[in-house]
């Protein structure tokens, strides 16, 4: 590692599993001291234990105004400033189609996905112009934020609406020296696929492996994306290195936006019923096999 964080402070949402958790490592890794904030409390307590003083962790629900405010509070008290933070946190929200689907159901997609980002903008920004030191935010949107077809209606408006955040936190905030950036991951393989498609957690990594060997080909770089492939981005954006990237959203999907790809839907949901099959698995959640790529 080069050090590319040394001396900076993170905030990572969702920072206890996937890509929060390989965004945490590869920043502590990179020199940074980081606040793992999530709702996981006893793995997120041993996580911050076994990284030593570069890491705390925090309950955060994002949800929630006051827990988003807090984490940026808790991050000066324990590390004495600000310079990062990295919206993460969320997961496949309702997975009902567009005939379907309920205003309750839509409004928790977007509490979940979308209005947490805008919180974290809100209360990173307002630290940063207090510090007169700027800062970078990282949001985590999706390919569904870039194209549809990709995920159900609730997750792919959500993730569009991320990207909409981003560009407006440039064209507001990056005259004070603040970074908004966003990073847009394609297939990738973590825990949550599992919870996603109702297999259980205890076999989400026989499934991830299934699921990765069956779609990588039909991927244009032959493989699915893993959370590390999603953190490095991440360490790129959130270090000086990118000092002249503001309201961007970076496809971390290797190619597969810059492609034709309609048959995924279908592909994946094949595929999830195989498994289903070849494991023994009954009541899966068949509504989500419409095609959701990675849960952040």
């Amino acid at each position: 590692m080069t050090k590319l964080l040394a001396n900076k402070v993170a905030v990572v949402t969702g920072g206890t599993s996937g890509i929060g958790l390989a965004a945490v490592q590869h920043f502590v890794a990179e020199g940074a001291s980081v606040i793992i904030a999530d709702i996981q409390d006893k793995l997120g307590d041993q996580i911050s234990q076994d990284l030593g003083e570069q890491a705390a962790y925090l309950h955060v629900n994002v949800t929630q105004e006051s827990d988003v405010a807090a984490a940026v509070d808790f991050a000066v008290e324990t590390y004495g400033k600000l310079d990062i933070f990295f919206n993460n946190a969320g997961a496949q929200g309702d997975p009902s189609p567009i005939m379907e689907i309920e205003s309750e159901g839509a409004g928790r997609t977007f509490e979940l996905l979308s209005t947490s980002v805008l919180l974290g903008h809100k209360y990173a920004a307002r630290q940063f112009v207090k510090q007169g030191t700027g800062g970078s935010i990282i949001s985590t949107a999706s390919s569904a934020g870039l194209e549809g077809g990709w995920s159900s209606v609730g997750y792919t408006a959500a993730k569009h609406a991320v990207v909409g955040v981003v560009r407006q936190a440039a064209a507001e905030l990056a005259r004070q020296g603040i970074r908004s950036n966003a990073i847009a991951p394609g297939v990738v393989m973590t825990p949550i696929m599992a919870k996603s498609y109702g297999v259980p957690l205890d076999q989400a990594e026989e499934f991830a492996e299934f699921l990765a060997e069956r779609l990588g080909g039909t991927m244009p770089s032959g493989r699915v994306g893993f959370a590390p492939d999603i953190a490095k981005v991440a360490v790129f954006l959130a270090s000086d290195l990118s000092a002249h990237v503001n309201g961007v959203t970076i496809p971390v999907d290797g190619g597969a936006t810059a492609v034709t790809l309609s048959s995924f839907g279908q592909d994946i949901g094949l595929y999830v019923e195989q498994y289903w099959s070849q494991a023994g698995l009954r009541g899966g959640s068949r509504e989500a096999t419409s095609g959701v790529k990675e849960k952040t």
